[in-house]
This record gives C-alpha cells, sequence and structure tokens, in this order.
C-alpha cells in the first residue's frame, strides 16, 4: 500500500493564483474533479487584491503579486487542512505558488500537493523543484481520474502519464523523481463529454485579512464585468518563438491541430452561465486560433448562436492568416462585435526573428476585411509586441509606418518583451548576448521611449505626413541609450485609454469598466435598449454563401453528460490549461 490512502471524504482543494479570476482552463479542470470527487473546493487568489486600482492606467496590472509573509500564511493556513491541494498557476505566478506550497508543507507534511497549469507544462524542471509531490506536465483531466483511483484504493500511482511524480516514502529511493511520458491529447467526442466550466458555486476567494471567503456576485463584476470568458477550441498551427505553445507542440506535434467541442456544447455552457448570472451581455472567447476553425462548424456557431444565445461575442484569437471575409461576414451576423489580432511588429525581419509567418503585407490585408465591418465592431484590437532589444532603429519605424498606414479607428495592446522559460526565443536572446526580462516582470509596462510614446499616439491621431516623418526622426533602435520620457506616455497612455473606453461604450460594451457603470446601466434597461434600437443590426449580403440552416437544437444539461470512459482504460487526457 502507498502511503497516501484515502476516501470519499477527504477533502481536495482546487487552487488557482492568478491576476483575477477569468481562469479559462482551470475552471474545466476543476468542474472535472469535483464531478470524481464531490468534497472538492475551489479557490481563487486573485492577485488583483494586492494590487493598486490605479495600476491598469499606470501599466502595472501585469505585475504579479508579491505579498509579505503573513499574507502567504493566512492563504496557506486556509489550505493546510485539506488532505490534497492541486494548484493552477501560470510562470508569472510561479514565485507565489511555490511560496504557498512551503508553508503548507510545514503546517501539514501530510497534504498531498500537485501543481498543474501552464508553468509545470513549459517548465517541467523549475515545477519539481518545489516542495511538491507531483506536477501534470500535460492536459490534465484524465490523467487525474486515473492518479485519483489509484492514490484512493492506495496503490502505485507513480506510472501515471502527463505527470512527474517525487517518490513517497522515507527509503532509500524517496524522492526520486518519475518523469513519466504523455497521453494522447482530448478527441472532440471526448471533450462533449467533458463537464461545463466550474462557475460561481461553491467557490471561495482569498481576501486579505478575511482568508478565504465566499465569492460575491461584486467578485465577478470586479474582472468580468459583464462579460463571460471562456474557450471553444484549443491548438495553434503556429510556433512563434515566444510564446509557449511552442512547448505544447514540443510535447505533442499534434497541438497544432484545433480541437473543440461541438456547437451543442458550447451554446450550453454559456447559456448555463447566463442562468445564473443574467447579467452577462457579452462572451469573450480566448482561443489562440478561433479564425483558423473551418467555415462550416462557423456557420453552425453563428447561426445558432443568434437564434440561441442572441447576445454580442469577441474573439480574442485572431491570426491575421486566417482572416477571410466570408467568416466574418458569418460571425458578425452570429454576433461578433469585437476582435483582437496580432500583429506584434511591423518589421518583416522581426517576424522572422519570432518566426511568425504573418508578415506585414498579410496584416493589412486582414486589416482591409476587418475594417469592412467597423460599422457594427468596436476598434479592432492589434497586439504590439516593444522594447525588443534586438530592434534597430529601421525596424522601430517599420513598426509606426504600418501602423501610420492602417485606416483608423483601431487600437493597441502594447505590451514589453518578456520571456517565457524555454521557448526558442529564450535562447534566441542568449545567443544574441542581451538580457530580457522574464515573464514574472510586468509585460505592460513599456520602456518610456519616444518610440513607444508614438505607438500610442497612432491610436488617438493620424498627424499630416510631413509632422510623422518630423516624429520618425527621433526614433532609435531599442537598445540605443535615449531620453526617458515617463510623463509623455503617462499622458499618451491616459488618453488612449479614455478614446478606447469610449469606443467601447459607444456599443453599450463595458469590458473596460468593471462592475459600476456597465452593472447598473444594464439594471435600467439602457444597455439592452441601446442595443436594440440604437446600434445596426448585420445582415448577410444576398452573394453570401448560406448552406442550409441548422435545426435548433436544446443545448445539453450539465446533469446528463455521459462520464469519460474508466480510467482502467487508459483514456487520453484532458485539457488542464
Amino acid at each position: 500500500m502507498y502511503p497516501y490512502t484515502c476516501d470519499l471524504r477527504m477533502k481536495i482543494n482546487m487552487v488557482c493564483l492568478e491576476n483575477g479570476i477569468v481562469s479559462c482552463g482551470f475552471r474545466h479542470m476543476a468542474a472535472y474533479v469535483k464531478r470524481l470527487h464531490p468534497e472538492t473546493s475551489i479557490r481563487y487568489i486573485s492577485t488583483n487584491g494586492f494590487r493598486s486600482m490605479w495600476g491598469y492606467i499606470f501599466g502595472s496590472c501585469g505585475d504579479p503579486a508579491a505579498p509579505q509573509d503573513d499574507v502567504v500564511n493566512e492563504i496557506a493556513s486556509g489550505l493546510a487542512d485539506a488532505e490534497m491541494n492541486c494548484f493552477s498557476s501560470m510562470t508569472g505566478y510561479a514565485a507565489l505558488t511555490r511560496a504557498v506550497i512551503k508553508r503548507i508543507k510545514e503546517l501539514n507534511p501530510n497534504s498531498f500537493i500537485i501543481w498543474g497549469g501552464i508553468h509545470p507544462i513549459i517548465h517541467p524542471e523549475d515545477a519539481i523543484t518545489a516542495e511538491v509531490d507531483a506536477i501534470c506536465t500535460g492536459e490534465g483531466e484524465f490523467a487525474f481520474e486515473e492518479f485519483y483511483h489509484l492514490y484512493r484504493a492506495g496503490k502505485d500511482y507513480t506510472a501515471v502519464k502527463n505527470f512527474w511524480f517525487k517518490t513517497p516514502g522515507n527509503g532509500a529511493n524517496s524522492g526520486t523523481i518519475i518523469k513519466n511520458k504523455f497521453f494522447p491529447l482530448m478527441t472532440q467526442p471526448q471533450m462533449d463529454n467533458l463537464p461545463f466550466a466550474h462557475y460561481w458555486t461553491d467557490e471561495l476567494i482569498y481576501e486579505i485579512g478575511n482568508g478565504f471567503i465566499p465569492i460575491r456576485l461584486s467578485d465577478y463584476l470586479d474582472t468580468y464585468g459583464l462579460s463571460y470568458h471562456t474557450l471553444w477550441s484549443i491548438g495553434c498551427p503556429f510556433e512563434c518563438t515566444y510564446c509557449g505553445n511552442t512547448a505544447f507542440i514540443n510535447n505533442d506535434s499534434s497541438y497544432r491541430k484545433l480541437r473543440y467541442p461541438s456547437v451543442d456544447y458550447i451554446i450550453g455552457e454559456v447559456n448555463r452561465v447566463r442562468s445564473i448570472h443574467p447579467q452577462v451581455i457579452d462572451v469573450c472567447f480566448h482561443d489562440d486560433s478561433f479564425m483558423a476553425i473551418p467555415i462550416k462548424p462557423l456557420t453552425e456557431f453563428a447561426e445558432r448562436w443568434r437564434s440561441e444565445v442572441g447576445i454580442p461575442f469577441a474573439v480574442y484569437g485572431v491570426i491575421p492568416n486566417f482572416v477571410q471575409e466570408k467568416k466574418f461576414e458569418i460571425l458578425t451576423y452570429g454576433g461578433m462585435n469585437r476582435i483582437r489580432m496580432g500583429v506584434q511588429s511591423g518589421s518583416k525581419r522581426i517576424l522572422e526573428f519570432y518566426k511568425r509567418p504573418s508578415p506585414p503585407d498579410r496584416v493589412e490585408k486582414a486589416h482591409h476585411i476587418i475594417n469592412k465591418f467597423k460599422t457594427w465592431h468596436i476598434p479592432p484590437a492589434y497586439d504590439i509586441i516593444v522594447d525588443n532589444p534586438v530592434e534597430t532603429r529601421q525596424d522601430n519605424i517599420d513598426t509606426l509606418e504600418l501602423l501610420y498606414r492602417m485606416e483608423r479607428p483601431y487600437t493597441l495592446n502594447i505590451y514589453s518583451l518578456r520571456i517565457i522559460p524555454n521557448t526558442v526565443l529564450e535562447q534566441q536572446m542568449k545567443d544574441a548576448g542581451v538580457d530580457v526580462d522574464g515573464i514574472s516582470a510586468n509585460y505592460s509596462h513599456t520602456a518610456p521611449n519616444f518610440s513607444n510614446a508614438m505607438i500610442y499616439l497612432s491610436t488617438i491621431w493620424k498627424p499630416p505626413r510631413w509632422i510623422f516623418d518630423w516624429l520618425l526622426s527621433h526614433v532609435k533602435a531599442t537598445a540605443e541609450p535615449q531620453r526617458k520620457l515617463p510623463w509623455l506616455i503617462l499622458v499618451m497612455r491616459l488618453i488612449y485609454l479614455i478614446k478606447r473606453g469610449t469606443d467601447h461604450m459607444s456599443k453599450a460594451d463595458f469590458t473596460l469598466f468593471g462592475a459600476n457603470i456597465g452593472y447598473t446601466l444594464w439594471k435600467l434597461g439602457i444597455v439592452d435598449f441601446w442595443r436594440d434600437k440604437v446600434l445596426p443590426k448585420y445582415e448577410l449580403p444576398k452573394n453570401h454563401y448560406d448552406p442550409a440552416p441548422v435545426p435548433s437544437r436544446p443545448a445539453p444539461a450539465l446533469t446528463t453528460q455521459t462520464p469519460p470512459a474508466s480510467s482502467q482504460e487508459k483514456v487520453p487526457a484532458g485539457s488542464v490549461n
């Protein structure tokens, strides 16, 4: 018998550490574990509670929390009584996760601790050095099920795939690290049989001075506003050197392929959330490659979303290469009113450095298509990476020129380059002999130089060409010594945020405002009135290819979903984050 045995009365804590409580992957994993073991407590440690409310304005909202020892002790004290603690966190929150785990082991050495989420997948060599008993190195649902049944029976669980284990006990081999291989990735039928993401019920959130308390409507409003955040598809065909997806692809090349459950499933998930929180009036999809989904399932999705859900949705995972006018037509008809697309740089050289096959001309072609829908959409948001020390003056000028050519309106998500461990970019920077902050540093805090100020300016105003040329004459290479202009950046950022906020409000979207404004206007019926009576409705053009209508079907109920195959059949693993 293994030293860890349990029965159904044992307590399991599922604990998520991140900036907020969106936690798309964790919510699916938590729902799966709770279905396996009803005595599971879902807990959130939102680092929002450790920051200034002005962090967003000053560009510091991305900073991982670094709480004092008394905060770590309070968190750990609220978790240490559980027989098992399962953590999920990204690399930016690894230091906090490590500190909490260490303190739990001091308080209760017998608490079995598993660390999952993105950090153990992309950097398992680091995660296993924490005071954990196991780390989950791949998709987790079905792997955890197999582990759980063996653990509960007191049998040897150390051969379960998608896990690394430290061998238990006090013998000569105790503490040895066992590195297991990977399960095949989950299939669409298996994804359809997963429970919906865990939402609202039986959740606790950490509050400084009060420990873990029942989650409140205000906690959801502070993080979500009037939105619900989720994923439909998993996977990305690209291997951009800065992205953690490269680690997933190294583990299994099949991660390039998109996998997604049925339209029944995603509509059922969203409608279930809206039955709990009727103030949810839009949905944000965080898929890496939403636009890469083929036109046929997108058409079914859009037709049924419009008839069965009937609220706007945003698509964050847009890759320029997959932008097609037909897809934008059908999705806008379904309710899409906002997109976010990765541009990263206007320099072909830098894009090649990132191994990103979306050159500037492809970006401009995608932008031209997107701009055709500006009547019905909130201005698109384009991701830009700045502060790359290998960028020359011409690279920075190329980015500014691209932004200058693009037709307004648009907005930008501007990120300072940070290094994710075990990515190709990490090695590229080592080979170049330059030092770049890791992902734990604040990626929203951009260098206060003139080039970055001009990037903010591009979202606000398109100056006459002669003024723009004069401004370009002051641009320098990123690594070149230059005057710091923090107050100019602050002014530009404030104006940029005000403009972005008004753009959203004009379409009755309050995702940037948290709780108070949007919730009050929704309660008064103003949001629904504005959307129903004022905003124009998009209708498909007559020449749009329109397949036979998809009949409306009721979404599957959570309680009728069929459990996956028994763990004894060694089914592939599901999604962990």
